[in-house]
């Protein structure tokens, strides 16, 4: 049976800064390298380690991949959703240029939705555990774990911090999901205010 242990990337420059990511491409953060290598400490050996195709997400499975002696598969499908127009914008410009948006739910042109993200994501998942009988790690987005874990009947309910995520278990052709988890120390985490 495979299990996944879909997790959040280390902290970027643009969490950092309160800036909202998307499909944008900060790097990580020295602090965010240093999440990553902490986590892998925590994580122990898994048979595989997949990761989106943005660098933060990419470099955050490259640094847990050197500490493990693995190597990372990349998969474009597992990146994060598009943030439209709010990309590299932070809550309090977010908020002048879209008064109540962001309280009412409401999203600006470009926002990719829920469907569109779990279209992608799940087809990238399924291939994964398929492929797989054993712990496989995905580091990926908070916008990606949260909707999964919506998607799955889970609680989504509080953001997820960086090098935090979810289990996924395969049982037959579908993913149930599992525990929440926080790869790092306390004194570690880092919880972005943005998706």
């Amino acid at each position: 049976m495979a299990r996944i242990l879909l997790v959040r990337h280390g902290q970027s420059e643009w969490n950092a800064s309160g800036r909202w990511q998307g499909q944008a491409d900060p790097p990580l953060s020295q602090l965010g390298e240093e999440q990553a290598v902490a986590a892998a400490r925590v994580l122990g050996m898994v048979d595989a380690i997949y990761a989106s195709d943005l660098v933060r997400a990419h470099h955050t499975a490259e640094l847990v991949a050197a500490q493990l002696g693995a190597d990372v598969v990349v998969a474009p499908n597992l990146r994060e959703r598009s943030a439209g127009e709010w990309e590299g914008r932070t809550r309090v410009e977010i908020e002048e240029g879209w008064p109540g948006f962001l309280e009412s739910g409401r999203r600006p042109s470009g926002y990719e939705p829920d469907d569109s993200v779990l279209e992608r994501v799940l087809t990238a998942l399924e291939a994964i555990a398929a492929a797989h009988d054993g712990d496989v790690l995905v580091v990926t987005h908070g916008g990606v774990v949260r909707v999964i874990e919506r998607h799955l009947g889970g609680d989504a309910e509080g953001l997820i911090p960086n090098l935090g995520g979810l289990w996924l278990e395969r049982h037959g052709d579908s993913l149930r999901i599992g525990d929440r988890v926080v790869l790092l120390d306390e004194s570690q985490v880092t919880r972005p205010q943005q998706i």
